[in-house]
């Protein structure tokens, strides 16, 4: 008996100190989700953090989106949504994953390996083949999950992850139907220059410089990366950019999209994988699985998606939304053609 009082006068003593802990607990679980996005959470929808492994084992860290009323006995259309390249799931990515989800559909925007909140070692590193296989991991991810129709599950790519979400459905025929928006095709930009104007000189001296960048960085221990976006907002673009660097730091590096998480570059060495591995290589055989592409018409990026259409076979459709220049498609819902991509994947989820 008098053990039983001693325990009990113990307990009642660690009361302020559990409490404290439970404090701290609660405070820390609140902090994880607050939110960090560059745009406002819609009342529509479920906003959850979740995390999972890609077939590397490297852990990915996405927002889910579920419509505000959703009936988890039944099973709904899935959507996975990449992000702008070098941007994070907090950004423009997140407002097509957010939107779509109002308008019925589950889905997950995710952050790429080595990059924003995801895992991978050393940070930074962009892959092409790491990038698809982000996207087939979210079909994974999403495919599991009770409430998802896993015959029903497609893919959203904006800016570098349209190349990406392409690549992936290449092979991950799962992916039923794909839709880009202000593509950009990294592995041609890389081994090509930008419209197609690099010779063969200027590509063996890119080569050769990265050659003697993978032995530095081997004797540093570290990869080098180039210096990117201020970390916090500022109010003007620098002077003498050239336009299409002004129209990235518009968005990246002011209010209207910056993000802490969103460094911009990534390695040096990174561009050494895309000169090797094309991405579009393969895309005519998507069909008979359909892609939108969606373009601004004033967008300096357009020949990327004018030609992946080319390439691509029916069934196809292309999107040209009237005076959106590129990044106009990262974030400007007034500009972004959701009533399209909802018919889209609404007919093509059936």
């Amino acid at each position: 008996m008098k053990k039983t009082i001693s325990i009990i006068k113990m307990m009642k003593a660690m009361l302020p100190v559990l409490a404290l802990i439970l404090t701290c607990h609660s405070a820390h679980a609140e902090d994880n989700m607050t939110w960090d996005k560059t745009f406002p959470l819609s009342n529509k929808v479920i906003h959850e953090k979740v995390s999972y492994p890609n077939r590397y084992g490297i852990t990915l860290s996405a927002d889910m989106y579920l419509p505000k009323g959703i009936d988890k006995s039944k099973k709904y259309p899935a959507l996975v949504v990449g992000t702008p390249y070098g941007g994070v799931k907090e950004q423009g990515a997140g407002i097509y994953a957010q939107t779509m989800a109002e308008r019925g559909f589950v889905t997950i925007v995710f952050d790429e390996s080595y990059n924003g909140e995801s895992g991978g070692e050393p940070r930074h590193i962009s892959s092409p083949e790491i990038f698809a296989e982000d996207f087939s991991a979210g079909v994974d991810f999403l495919g599991t999950r009770l409430f998802v129709d896993r015959n029903r599950i497609g893919a959203i790519g904006v800016c570098g992850s349209s190349g990406f979400a392409l690549k992936a459905a290449q092979v991950d025929r799962r992916i039923k139907a794909v839709a880009t928006a202000s593509m950009y095709d990294m592995s041609r930009l890389n081994r090509n220059g930008w419209q197609d104007s690099m010779t063969d000189e200027e590509r063996n001296k890119k080569l050769d410089d990265l050659g003697e960048q993978r032995w530095k960085d081997f004797e540093s221990g570290a990869p080098m990366l180039p210096g990117g976006f201020p970390s916090e907002a500022v109010g003007s673009i620098p002077e003498g950019l050239d336009p299409i660097s002004s129209e990235f730091w518009e968005y990246y590096a002011m209010p209207r999209g910056h993000h802490p998480r969103s460094h911009g570059p990534f390695t040096a060495t990174s561009d050494m994988a895309f000169m090797n591995f094309p991405l579009l290589n393969y895309i005519d055989t998507i069909s008979p699985r359909p892609i939108l592409f969606i373009m601004g018409e004033k967008a300096h990026s357009r020949y990327f998606t004018e030609d992946a259409y080319k390439m691509a076979k029916e069934p196809k459709e292309l999107v040209i939304v009237p005076g959106a220049r590129h990044i106009d498609l990262y974030d400007r819902v007034d500009l972004i053609p959701f009533d399209k991509l909802e018919d889209f994947f609404t007919k093509e989820l059936k």
